[in-house]
Order: C-alpha cells, then structure tokens, then sequence
C-alpha cells in the first residue's frame, strides 16, 4: 500500500531532508519551506521516523483540498477515509496552522476538522458518543493559500529528541540544526572534528552519530508503534536495518571541550546515552587556547548570541577574541553560527561562505571558513559585511 507523507523542517534544511528521503528510496512529490512531502509503502513510518536526522516530524497525509471558507473544510475533511486509521475507541485531538489563508482562526479550524472527523466515523462505526480511550492519532491540519492538507502524526514527541539528551545547557542548540551544522561541515574521517564551545555536547554527538551511521530515533520510540494498521515487525526490521549499518570501528576522532566543567560532565552523559563514548572525547579547555598539535582538523560551534548567555559587549570581545585565537590553526577550517550580523567584521575575517539558518526562532547566519588565508585576494581582505 502506498501511502502520500510529509517530512517538517527548519527552515534551511528542506535540501538536507530532501536527499535524506531520496537515500531512503522513497520518492519526493514536492517541497516548500519545511516541509518534503514523498510516497512510500508502510514501512516508511518506522524507517524514516528512526533514520531521518533532519525531520522535525513525520505525518501520513490523509487529502489535500481548497478550503477558503469553513463549509469546505469541513466537507474537504469529512470526505477523507478517516475510519482506515482511527477506531471507534481511539483519541483524535486536532492541532494546525494556516498560512496566507481566508480562515486564519486556528480554535476555529480545530473545531470544524474535529466536528468532521467526527460526522465521518459516526457514519462508518454506527455510534454517536465516541469515548477516545485507546491508540492516541493525533490529527494536523495545514492551510496554505487556502489550500487545506489533512494528516496525521506518526512521531509523537518531535525528531529532534533522539533521547540522547534529558539535559542540557542554558542555551541549547536542536539536534536537528546541529546535524545540518555538522553536514554543511563536510566530516572526514581522517580529519579531527572539534566544538571548542561544546555545551550539552549536541554538536559533537550529531558529528559522531553521522560519520558512525548511527541512526538518530534508535534510542527513542514512536506514536505509530501503537497503531494497529502497521505490525510489529515493520519496525523490528527498521531497526535491525539500522543497526546493521552502525560502523563500530570508525576512526573518525571527535573533540568536545568547554571552559565550563559542569558542560564537560553534562556533555559526557549525553555521549554515554547516545552510545558514542568511542568516538567523542569531552574534556575542559578554554577554546580560544585550543591548538591544532601538527593535526588536520575542523572547529564547528556556536557561540553565545548576547541574548541568551552573555552580554552584547561580552560577546563581541569573545568573537574578536576568536578571531585571533582560530588564526593561529593553520589551515584548520571553521565553522561558526550566530545571529550577530556584525561576526565577521569583530571576527576579523570575511568568511568564505555564509548560510542563512534559524535556531529556533532566532535568524542566523552559519559562517564557513575553508580556504587559507594566503589565498585571499587583497580586494577580499578587509571586506566584511556590514
């Protein structure tokens, strides 16, 4: 049976989850800010909700239909085969957005696709009290330019808790936009990958769980694990499958070190609980004294904002700071994120690519340091952006 999905994401990381999709096997339909929606069988539940690691979420859509006024979404809604999924017993809230659409009143919307749902299963089951006690599908509705699209969540608690991290750091970055740090970074195995300003050790983790293959929702479960219509062994091969692929002897060599010991301890039971204690080394240092020791390596991390940690003045004299410090790694390549748009000017250094990201809510920008300093041409030294 093949079913229609729709993998969520951060904005900037559609290309990622898209290639993601394509390495899977399935087959993409379309993609629009956040969101790639593909086809594939039943299987696709566990197997992309288990190796995907930039989805924030993973829904079985159900219908797409025009819904500009509420009688059509609730016509659009009630003509679904709602009853394939949900049960007579079963528990069905409904949550949504509406983007650039006539019905923008989200309790509204709530309202009319839960009242549809309903009309259609009293039909189906015969019942007019439904009592919403057992398997739990939660219902997501999307209107985009009047464009409704009806789902349902296979994830439960969002992707980007792989389970690795029941703590964290006052500020701490999503795993999923740590992976995409992490892939923009180009990870070698024979080339040292450090986070000078490790935190809760995500950044680091992510590196490590990427280059080994191992999967990020294999310490976690799923809402779909409970729904009926997909058995069992579907998601005990999924994660055999996923097993199957960890490279255990791996040596690629990750750094995670912080000035702050209580981050290194934090950092190092994160690493026990994601299982990559072979490959990450947490330790304290401060990171404007790391040194290269005659290795190759890449430095990734994201430093304080002056919005959460740090004052602004605080922050801007660590980001000249680094700047001195990282010139001292040779040829090591760089790799900074921060929502300061004054980086590269107190950096010292005009980075070689900028990439435009959101942590959170927060507009960043990802700066990339890769080519020598000696290769710079003298129009590009000294031209920062303002």
């Amino acid at each position: 049976m093949e079913l229609t999905y729709v993998a969520t994401c951060l904005f900037g990381l559609e290309k990622f989850l898209g290639e993601e999709i394509d390495s899977l096997g399935y087959k993409r339909i379309s993609t629009i800010d956040g969101r790639v929606t593909f086809t594939g069988d039943i299987s696709a539940v566990a197997r992309c909700n288990i190796g995907m690691r930039f989805a924030e979420r993973l829904y079985i859509k159900l219908g797409e239909f025009s819904a500009p006024t509420f009688d059509s979404l609730f016509e659009g809604t009630k003509a679904l085969p709602w009853e394939d999924f949900i049960g007579e017993r079963d528990i069905f809230p409904v949550s949504g957005h509406s983007v650039k659409s006539a019905l923008f009143s989200i309790p509204d919307c709530q309202s009319i696709v839960k009242k549809a749902i309903v009309e259609r299963l009293k039909t189906k089951y015969r019942l007019s009290f439904f009592p919403e006690e057992n398997v739990l599908y939660k219902v997501e509705f999307f209107i985009l330019n009047d464009i409704a699209s009806l789902m349902i969540d296979t994830s439960g608690v969002a992707l980007h808790k792989r389970g690795y991290r029941a703590e964290s750091s006052v500020a701490p970055l999503r795993e999923t936009l740590a992976a995409a740090l992490v892939k923009i970074a180009r990870p070698r195995d024979d080339v040292l990958f450090w986070d000078p300003m490790c935190g809760s050790g995500t950044i680091a983790i992510e590196a490590a769980m990427m280059q080994t293959k191992r999967a990020p929702g294999l310490g976690r479960s799923f809402d779909a694990e409970k729904f009926p219509q997909i058995d069992r062994s579907v998601w005990k091969d999924a994660r055999d499958e996923a097993n199957d692929l960890i490279i255990n002897d791996s040596p690629f060599e990750v750094y995670a070190s912080d000035i702050d010991i209580s981050c290194v301890e934090l950092t190092r039971r994160n690493i026990r609980k994601a299982n990559v204690g072979g490959t990450v080394k947490a330790f304290e240092r401060n990171a404007l004294e790391i040194r290269t020791g005659g290795r190759r390596g890449t430095v990734v991390c994201n430093p304080p904002y002056g919005e959460r940690l740090f004052s602004m003045e605080q922050t801007e004299q660590l980001y000249r700071s680094m700047g001195r410090a990282f010139s001292l790694l040779d040829s090591w390549q760089i790799y900074v994120l921060t929502s300061h748009e004054g980086f590269e000017r107190l950096y010292g250094r005009r980075a070689d690519k900028v990439r435009k990201l959101y942590n959170g809510m927060i507009k960043c920008n990802f700066y990339q340091f890769f080519k020598k300093r000696d290769d710079f041409s003298p129009k590009t030294k000294g031209s920062f952006k303002k």
